[in-house]
């Protein structure tokens, strides 16, 4: 039996870089290879497409090294509309080699070009397959306060926030912060478009605003001041149905910080001390049926394509307050995403296969 070739992509240029590379470690070392034929296409951080190792281990993700795709001269040559799926790769030397027709892509890339539709849109001139989110679902997870209005809309419970331009920061920042202090503290300060808390801080007082504007800003124009939400961290993997099935739920994982202010980069991916990862989580059946009903409509309020992991706030009260859905969540082996497939029955492995066979399932 012919097996299907996948092109599993990954790098980017984005501030996730570096978690997608990690990701694709952890892809290329659990892939099935006995059903998949695969071509690593890494992308720089400057936007190249080049032919990347297939070694795992090239992309091990610790504290001392970052994984990161590097311009090794290569350049993967797309087809264009309509003329097949056929990937050539443009070596150093000038020459030009067929490396066959591909039969789906598999995007595990992190925020800005990649996570937010535009990679999703391309592919979709390209009439190449893929898996994971299309270019609607992934465009609006991405921008938190379009994310948070789809949310809201569709009568699930948000976190209250006001949304900041850079503009509006530098022009009227005495009435940014009035409207900052009416929500309360603590409050968490965020880039509307980036991900793996990259540029988040956790604001205690009115004194701490401005530094945490800063670091935001830093990483994008637009920025969402939350309300900090009392609760239980709580996370659930969704997987698009088969068929027009609905969406499957997992078991709930969670986030149990003891050290930690937040779950942030360093407790999320480098193993930092004060943040542990339980799966699944000690919860009710009563309190699982309602945490995995509010992720389903979740996935369908924002019209949700391939996979998604929702993450919420278990309140003391029992009220279930959504932080966000995440349409490529962190995908390693120690991510929260398989994890809590896996306390679910569905192995790191079969859930790589999933992912590319809803993916294939899509353009038939």
């Amino acid at each position: 039996m012919a097996r299907t070739t996948v092109a599993v992509l990954f790098g980017g240029r984005s501030s996730e870089h570096a978690i997608s590379s990690a990701t694709a470690g952890g892809v290329l070392g659990a892939i099935d290879r006995d059903r998949y034929a695969v071509i690593p296409v890494g992308i720089t951080r400057d936007g190249v497409f080049v032919l990347e190792q297939d070694d795992p281990a090239r992309f091990a993700l610790d504290a001392e090294r970052l994984p990161e795709v590097v311009d090794n001269g290569t350049r993967v040559v797309w087809p264009m509309p309509g003329e097949g799926r056929e990937l050539r790769v443009r070596r150093a030397d000038g020459s030009v080699e067929s490396l066959g027709e591909i039969d789906v892509v598999l995007p595990i890339l992190h925020g800005l070009h990649g996570e937010d539709g535009t990679m999703q849109g391309f592919l979709d001139i390209l009439e190449i397959p893929y898996a994971g989110g299309g270019v609607l679902d992934s465009a609006i997870c991405m921008d938190k306060h379009f994310m948070k209005v789809a949310l809201r809309a569709a009568g699930i419970t948000v976190s209250p926030w006001v949304t900041v331009r850079a503009s509006r920061w530098a022009a009227a920042p005495d009435e940014v912060r009035a409207e900052a202090a009416a929500l309360g503290y603590p409050q968490f300060v965020k880039p509307a478009r980036a991900g793996s808390s990259v540029g988040v801080s956790k604001v205690h007082d009115a004194g701490e605003l401005d530094e945490a504007m800063r670091l935001a800003l830093a990483e994008d124009d637009k920025v969402l001041i939350e309300a900090g939400i009392s609760g239980r961290e709580i996370e659930v993997a969704v997987l698009e149905g088969r068929g027009g099935a609905p969406a499957r739920v997992s078991l709930p994982g969670e986030i149990v910080l003891t050290t930690r202010e937040f779950y942030d980069f360093e407790g999320k991916y480098l193993g930092g001390e004060g943040a542990d990862v339980v799966c699944p989580a000690d919860l009710t059946d009563e309190q699982i049926a309602r945490i995995r009903d509010v992720a389903a409509r979740v996935f369908e309020a924002v019209d949700g394509r391939g996979l998604a992991r929702v993450d919420v706030f278990l309140t003391p009260e029992g009220e279930i307050v959504v932080n966000e859905p995440n349409t490529m969540p962190g995908f390693t082996p120690i991510s929260m995403y398989p994890k809590c497939w896996i306390a679910s029955g569905l192995s790191y492995a079969e859930l790589i296969s999933e992912l590319i066979e809803l993916g294939l399932e899509k353009a038939r």
